[in-house]
């Protein structure tokens, strides 16, 4: 049946082809993809993220950043977070058809998305997107990612997924358009592929996205190793390839890989890129249509390599159901108010919470009834910096750890001590600020649709109140595709005091008495930091607003603030005399570690991170609170590793939030009350210095991660705590004389020997003989699983032979002989973790296919 199904949809997908002019086949190779009336084809745009939500028109549901959702060890769940995106994905297709605006970045049925590439170094920007540095962990969440996303039948997927970045792509940011990556066959083969290859053969993505770099002299993006050798023809691979954006422009214009803008675009068509990613669409401008049909004049390409390549593009829109007509199925129609249920905001919940990882608790954790807590911090009423990378500014309200406690702690007494100026400051004013012009909550917006090639229509065509700073065309069918929007009305402080106020994504001016106190001239850029000025500001005073914002700008209209303090040392002292306990959130944000980005501040450069410090004026601080004699909690908010030793040495309890999503502070609150019991783990190692890591831009494993890292590291790679305790039972093999064929089975029993119910990670790590090349101990298998106070229960391990399997130094995967220890428990073998071992011996080798 299934073969029947891409079969239909490929005869489908042929006869639109074949009715195609040139330059209406051209026009589909891009991402945005026009409208083809005369053959009823709709706009597609396949650019669509999702990563830990869908990011749309409408408010959408916005889950830990990926590097949380790996800490919870939980391949189940990261399933059902994966269905629950993909249903609203949908159901914003369904909101792009419904208003005409198919055709707009994130509407289309296929999603770029998981990112699994492997967190080889704790600089990288991106790595929060990744699920950690191991790549058995990442396989097994990025299929479950993939499964929930396409749904049951992969051959007509609910939504295409598509892995990325393929491959060995891990930084540096700021040089990855033109960055050759070299590695060697045994880290292809044991690192940067495993993962891949799941998602392939194992996960059936029906997508997948090639990097930017070149790796080992090739293109990325027009790699024969890569994108033939191995995705085709070794894994089998039969879906459509998309380049990340610019990837396919990077060949000739930044690799010099091409002598010519035209052979450019054929080395990537030749070796299988069937949708060109370009940044010009954000700006409405055309991608690379001239280049093909140079290509084409000149022979370097043959009209069967576009016709190849758009009869995969137009069967995938056929069987994820934007095209009708498959016999086999029906036009994907999710209703629009799937989005954002009261099922999916739980969901959001039980994903912070099982994220959490404690790392340190001296038994202060968690914090009795009525407990006095002075809250502090640059990141203690934070909302921004939950949403993470890749999150839409159109997710739920986020609910701060300092509102989250509130809500979890009704008893307990909070002082929120304001923090000094510091580079994490900005959160949305929210709309409990704003007021309309004539006084009403919110503001009020006037949406004026494009007139000619630059102008606009005199009178708006809507106008409407919105709860806050926020443009919403993309609900309303009588917005046209280009247009702009005018914000009027009045910010309104809750407190007198110092602010930092900034304005993204708009220009214009915030008054008092006529005179500006925050303007912009001009719309800033994608990523450009925030130009925070500094103004005081009054309780109750009224704060005139008029802003404007166009559809062709890239940052999301936004007036940023943050409270401050203008004496730190004074409102700590007095916060915290009274306290029983000082709660510290401190830690990073993803707007200053993630995607390339023009930051270059101390400690960061382009989107990477240059030292594993917090930052200055937060390590300060935290050795002032604890000079103040009381238990300190520290909660750390980042996306990667970063150096925690003086915490480790000095605060009384830890805890690891990552970037937690739209409930994460409820999620904070929920561990340090108890009403949750933390079971996260690792996903990555907390080194103590970048001086123990090789240079971030040598590929080579050798001195990397859990595997190969040769020093003592701050925290391992699957430790977390609980407030219980757990034992496990002496492990037991099943037959070991059919390895090579069936694999190996492993038992143990996991008890609740606390008196707290709480959940476990079973880890089981394989510990190989030590031949040339192999790693200290691997990852083989995790379960989390919910036990009761003294309740027991039996953990089962099949290891197939190819979990049994290692890389040889030539980059051979095979079953090696010699003897083997399993190691079955809390964590890694040999760092403290509760494990139980047993041995078993390979006897003869067995090589393994790619």
């Amino acid at each position: 049946m299934a073969n029947d199904s891409w079969k239909e949809a490929d005869t489908k997908a042929r006869a639109i082809v074949d009715q195609l002019t040139l330059d209406e086949k051209v026009e589909q190779l891009l991402n945005v993809a026009p409208a083809i009336p005369r053959l009823k084809i709709p706009a597609y745009n396949w650019w669509t993220e999702s990563l830990h939500g869908a990011m749309g028109a409408v408010p959408t549901t916005n889950f830990p950043e990926p590097i949380g959702l790996a800490a919870t060890f939980d391949a189940p769940l990261i399933k059902t977070v994966a269905a629950t995106i993909s249903t609203e994905v949908q159901a914003l297709h369904t909101l792009g058809r419904q208003t005409g605006h198919l055709g707009k970045i994130g509407t289309g049925l296929n999603t770029w998305s998981p990112n699994i590439n492997l967190f080889r170094d704790p600089r990288w920007g991106r790595g929060q997107e990744t699920y950690g540095e191991d790549p058995f962990l990442t396989a097994r969440i990025g299929v479950a990612f993939i499964q929930g996303m396409q749904g049951d039948n992969p051959d007509l997927p609910d939504i295409v997924a598509t892995p990325k970045h393929f491959a060995v792509h891990s930084g540096p940011e700021p040089s990855r358009h033109t960055d050759n990556i070299f590695a060697t066959k045994r880290d292809l083969e044991d690192s940067y592929l495993p993962a891949f290859r799941a998602a392939i053969v194992e996960g059936k993505a029906g997508s997948i996205m090639c990097a930017y770099n070149r790796v080992d002299g090739q293109p990325a993006c027009g790699s024969p190793m890569l994108l033939q050798d191995y995705l085709r023809d070794a894994w089998g691979f039969t879906g459509y390839v998309v380049s990340d954006c610019d990837a396919v422009v990077d060949i000739y214009d930044n690799h010099k890989f091409a002598p010519d803008a035209a052979t450019g675009v054929a080395v990537a068509l030749r070796q299988g890129v069937d949708s060109e990613c370009n940044n010009a669409t954000l700006n409405g401008q055309t991608g690379l249509g001239d280049r093909y049909k140079a290509s084409l004049a000149r022979g370097y390409i043959g009209m069967s390599d576009i016709d190849t390549a758009l009869v995969r593009l137009f069967s995938a829109r056929y069987r994820n159901g934007d095209l009708p007509g498959l016999s086999s199925r029906k036009p994907n129609a999710m209703p629009v108010k799937m989005i954002g249920t009261a099922e999916h905001q739980a969901l959001a919940l039980t994903s912070a919470e099982k994220s959490l990882v404690l790392l340190k608790n001296d038994g202060i954790l968690p914090l009795k009834a009525g407990t006095k807590i002075a809250l502090a911090g640059p990141l203690a009423d934070a909302t921004r910096v939950l949403r993470g990378n890749y999150s839409s500014p159109r997710s739920a309200p986020p609910i701060s750890v300092a509102d989250g406690i509130r809500q979890a702690m009704p008893g307990s007494a909070l002082t929120l001590i304001p923090f000094g100026p510091s580079i994490t400051d900005g959160d949305p004013v929210p709309g409990t600020a704003l007021l309309t012009p004539d006084g009403k909550p919110g503001l009020r917006a006037e949406y004026f649709n494009a007139s000619g090639d630059d102008g606009f229509e005199a009178k708006p065509v809507l106008t409407r109140v919105e709860n806050t700073l926020v443009s919403r065309a993309s609900e309303f069918q009588q917005v046209s595709k280009r247009y702009k929007v005018v914000w009027t009305g009045y910010l309104v402080a809750p407190e007198t005091g110092l602010y930092r106020v900034a304005l993204t994504g708009v220009k214009g001016t915030v008054s008092l008495d006529g005179k500006a106190v925050v303007s912009a001239e001009d719309y800033s850029r994608w990523a450009e930091p925030l130009d925070l000025t500094e103004v005081r500001m009054t309780k109750g005073q009224r704060y005139a607003i008029r802003l404007q914002g166009e559809s062709s700008i890239a940052p999301s209209p936004t007036i940023f603030w943050k409270r401050i303090s203008d004496n730190v040392d004074r409102d700590l002292a007095d916060g915290a005399k009274d306290a029983d306990v000082i709660v510290a959130v401190v830690g990073l944000t993803s707007d200053i570690e993630g995607e390339e980005m023009p930051v270059k501040i101390e400690g960061f450069i382009g989107g990477d991170k240059t030292s594993l410090d917090l930052p200055r004026d937060q390590r300060a601080f935290l050795e002032k609170a604890k000079a103040l004699g009381k238990p300190l909690v520290v909660v750390v908010m980042n996306g990667s590793a970063v150096d925690l030793s003086w915490a480790k040495d000095h605060a009384s309890a830890i805890v690891e939030a990552w970037y937690p999503g739209q409930s994460g502070g409820l999620a904070v609150a929920n561990v340090l009350s108890g009403k949750t019991n933390p079971a996260g783990r690792l996903p990555v190692t907390f080194y103590k210095s970048v001086d123990d890591l090789p240079p971030f831009t040598d590929y080579s494993m050798d001195g990397r991660t859990y595997r190969y890292f040769k020093g003592t590291p701050v925290y391992p790679f699957g430790h977390g705590l609980s407030y219980t305790q757990f034992s496990y039972a002496a492990p037991t093999l099943g037959a070991t004389d059919a390895i090579a064929k069936d694999g190996l089975t492993v038992r143990t029993v996991v008890t609740n020997s606390g008196a707290r119910a709480g959940d476990d990670v079973v880890q089981l790590y394989v510990t190989p003989p030590g031949f040339d090349g192999a790693p200290r101990t691997a990852l083989r298998g995790f379960a989390r699983v919910s036990l009761k106070p003294g309740e027991g229960k039996e953990v089962a391990f099949t290891l197939s032979p190819r979990d049994l399997s290692f890389v040889t130094r030539d980059g051979v995967r095979a079953l090696i002989p010699g003897d083997y220890q399993l190691s079955i428990g809390g964590g890694q073998p040999g760092t403290g973790s509760p494990v139980q071992t047993v041995g078993y011996t390979i006897r003869e080798r067995v090589d393994l296919p790619k």
